[in-house]
């Protein structure tokens, strides 16, 4: 079953990422907003993975002296979604 989310940052460049889950899996990240180049790196290397692994990895990555970056609220974002 594929399930699509969308979530809005908090904190970030990025103003939302929106993404499906399909059994489990992550599939299509999109970010609106934020640093193009290295958020379209992330949704590759995100793609395929089991939701909850991919939270746990990107969970508390912070940018800079901000308390959380785009990495850190797709960990929340996916955390949400697998609840």
């Amino acid at each position: 079953m594929v399930k699509r989310y969308r979530h809005e940052n908090v904190g970030t460049c990025s103003e939302s990422v929106a993404f499906t889950v399909e059994d489990g899996k992550v599939r299509e990240v999109l970010f609106s907003g934020g640093c193009s180049g290295n958020l379209q790196g992330l949704s590759v290397l995100v793609e395929g993975m089991d939701l909850a692994e991919a939270a746990r990895r990107l969970a508390g990555i912070r940018c800079g002296d901000s308390e959380t970056s785009c990495p850190d609220q797709l960990a929340k974002a996916f955390a949400e979604a697998g609840k």
